[in-house]
């Protein structure tokens, strides 16, 4: 049986991806929503256009990968939050186990007295765990997990492949 070997590096070492994760992690929490763009520039009508071929695909999602990151960022984060709220038995699950981490935390390894019984942490540990994974895995997280970044990867990439460089940008690569 023969194996198909698909070039993937050859693929991915096109879009030059490594350079803007570089960026994206020497920037500071403040300096990357001060690079926020304004929403008129990110959803420009008059800048979609269909690229003539596969080079000016790169050559855009080069680009604007690195123009619209924070807001790119902004669109992966409200597609994580509708995600969540779509799917309200993992938030109530995360909820849950966060809730009852933060609770037995509270405790101060103490045991937890209700009058008619008596739980040390070890046993509210063990039950939050009998409660918890079952309810996470009956929740259908990898479906949530693969939605997100499907969605995610065809709104950030659609949307650099059709938006178009700034016309300055495109005459400066030129004289190049």
């Amino acid at each position: 049986m023969s194996y198909i070997n698909i070039p993937l590096d050859a693929l991915t070492s096109r879009l030059n991806l490594n350079g803007v994760s570089e960026q994206v992690r020497s920037q500071s929490f403040g300096q990357r929503f001060a690079n926020l763009k304004p929403i008129s520039e990110f959803l420009d009508l008059k800048r979609l256009s269909k690229p003539a071929n596969f080079m000016e695909v790169q050559s855009r999602i080069n680009y604007n990968v690195g123009y619209f990151s924070t807001n790119y960022v902004g669109v992966a984060l409200m597609l994580g939050v509708y995600s969540l709220l779509t799917n309200l038995t993992l938030l109530f699950d995360i909820i849950f186990v966060g809730a009852g981490l933060f609770g037995i935390k509270k405790l101060n390894g103490r045991d937890l007295d209700v009058g008619f019984a008596r739980a040390t942490t070890s046993q509210l540990y063990t039950g939050l765990l009998i409660i918890g994974v079952p309810l996470f895995f009956w929740a259908r997280p990898i479906g949530t997990a693969l939605w997100l970044v499907g969605a995610t990867g065809v709104s950030i990439l659609g949307h650099a492949s059709f938006m178009d460089k700034p016309i300055d940008t495109a005459f400066s690569e030129e004289a190049v």
